[in-house]
């Protein structure tokens, strides 16, 4: 074996290692922040879908997100331990791969350690990303995949071997079937695979075979397209399902903008990098130009930091802040690569330790930050209070170690039911009752009604039936407000607490 043949081994096996013990720390570290069982909101849907095996659900194609699905539903078989808890560390898993690929990115590009922890501490630590991988949720599997893409366009450019492309086409194909997030870096590839068959460094039936493995990457989204057609006969109905969901076209379409969402916007990625290492971000952006082992690898990265920032800057929806995780990958990236360039100017340890020191003041900044936003009575855009849920811990906590609120709630609520009692609940409460019932074995007398969308049962308890049914069984809802309760039940009924539900009774 020639001298350089043995370098390569060693450096490849130094670069396993490494990726071994990134991995190993994250897990680690994800596996003591996961919540241990049932959760609110879209968690919990997701949760209740998994334990039906529903890879589809009942909010349009674009929220199936049938990848994770698949994974976690294999998970929920194979792995020890409690269905919550197993379901919860999937999304826990997919982040410590995600934070290893991001060291890994940075280490083969390099080829120094200090830059690479940078960067995937940066993004380990970033409130939104950590909070994601904590709970139950698809985002954390597609950084995973995000970052494992870039890695193979960066080995690209690098060695200029096809078989990299290869798979980047299939991670990017997996990426689809878990998230349409990922059609936003495929527009990119798509201009970085024709500027190459311009200049003839792709041929046809390279590109061929890339699409050939797309196709069998996101086979998973493309299953569920296809059967869908074939039910309902509706292609474009479907294929704008599976663009932007059932109730989603117009905030994905969004183009308007408000004081209010450019404040909040901002609040977010501030609370994401509340560190003083944010401002290597900057010179790593501008020291790319100088550095970047491509054109096409730096105009790539370049493309999907303005356009995941832009996506989830105007987004409407809610929970628009969870769409800004591939945003706040690549920043870490630009973070990692700003920390090179530092290190490489001011060659001087006591910057190395201060560097590494800020990455982890988040950790300080997220303990400190519910008790001051409570404090100062900070509006979370929430309009009503669940019990065993402090808005300001739950949401700007990341990290769920022991907390058991949406088990405790369901518990309590099933407790203090009459025999055959129906439960009006909302989407995000309704799921916690559910695995309470189903998976928990509690109260299967009691009839759990909501409208939202995994559920949706509505109908057959509405305002033409509530009459007789509050004259034969006892009728609760969880919040007696406007947006979290039928409207027939708030004209009809009054409202008396009972523990942590509320009785309907008749109006005075």
């Amino acid at each position: 074996m020639a001298y350089s043949d043995i370098s390569v081994v060693t450096t490849n096996t130094k670069h396993i290692r490494w990726y071994l013990f990134v991995l190993g720390s994250a897990m680690v570290f994800y596996f003591v922040s996961c919540a241990p069982g049932a959760l609110w909101q879209d968690s919990g849907m997701i949760q209740y879908r998994l334990w039906h095996n529903d890879i589809e659900g009942r909010l349009g194609l674009a929220l199936s997100h049938p990848l994770f699905y698949i994974l976690a539903i294999g998970a929920k078989y194979v792995l020890v331990g409690e269905f919550a808890y197993k379901v919860n560390l999937v999304s826990a898993i997919a982040a410590a791969v995600a934070v290893a690929n991001v060291f890994l990115l940075l280490r083969l590009w390099l080829g120094k350690n200090l830059p690479a922890v940078v960067a995937a501490v940066t993004f380990a630590l970033s409130h939104t990303f950590w909070r994601h991988a904590s709970i139950a949720e698809t985002y954390t599997l597609y950084a995973a995949l995000l970052s494992a893409e870039l890695i193979m366009l960066l080995r690209y450019v690098q060695t200029r071997r096809v078989g990299w492309l290869y798979w980047l086409g299939l991670l990017n194909g997996l990426a689809i079937a878990d998230h349409m997030l990922a059609s936003i870096p495929l527009l990119c590839y798509v201009v970085f695979f024709i500027v190459l068959l311009v200049k003839k460094h792709l041929r046809f039936r390279h590109l061929a075979i890339i699409i050939l493995l797309w196709i069998a990457g996101a086979l998973p989204y493309e299953y569920l397209v296809i059967k869908n057609i074939i039910q309902t006969g509706n292609l474009t109905g479907t294929l704008v399902s599976a663009a932007f969901g059932n109730s989603w076209q117009g905030a994905v379409l969004n183009t308007s903008m408000s004081v209010r969402i450019v404040k909040e916007n901002l609040l977010f990625i501030l609370l994401n990098f509340p560190t003083p290492n944010i401002v290597l971000a900057f010179v790593g952006c501008f020291g790319l130009f100088k550095i970047s082992p491509s054109r096409g690898f730096r105009n790539i990265l370049l493309g999907l930091v303005v356009l995941f920032l832009i996506f989830a800057f105007r987004y409407t929806v809610p929970d628009r802040y969870a769409f800004f995780i591939p945003f706040y990958c690549i920043v870490s990236i630009f973070v990692g690569l700003g920390a090179y360039l530092l290190q490489r100017r001011i060659n001087r340890k006591i910057l190395v330790y201060l560097v590494l020191l800020f990455a982890f003041v988040p950790v300080g900044v997220y303990a400190a930050v519910p008790a001051l936003a409570e404090k100062m009575q900070f509006s979370l855009g929430t309009s009503r209070e669940i019990p065993y849920r402090n808005d300001y811990k739950y949401f700007l906590t990341p990290w769920k170690t022991g907390y058991h609120g949406a088990e405790r709630f369901a518990d309590e609520a099933l407790d203090v039911v009459e025999n055959n009692a129906v439960i009006y609940a909302d989407g995000t409460t309704v799921y916690a009752l559910l695995l309470a019932q189903q998976v928990g074995g509690k109260r299967r007398d009691v009839t759990i009604v909501s409208g939202h969308g995994s559920v949706n049962n509505l109908k057959e308890y509405d305002g033409k039936r509530i009459d007789k049914l509050f004259a034969e069984r006892a009728v609760y809802v969880v919040s007696p407000v406007a947006g979290y309760c039928p409207k027939f039940l708030l004209e009809r009924y009054d409202f008396t607490k009972a523990g942590v539900l509320y009785r309907a009774v008749e109006k005075k």
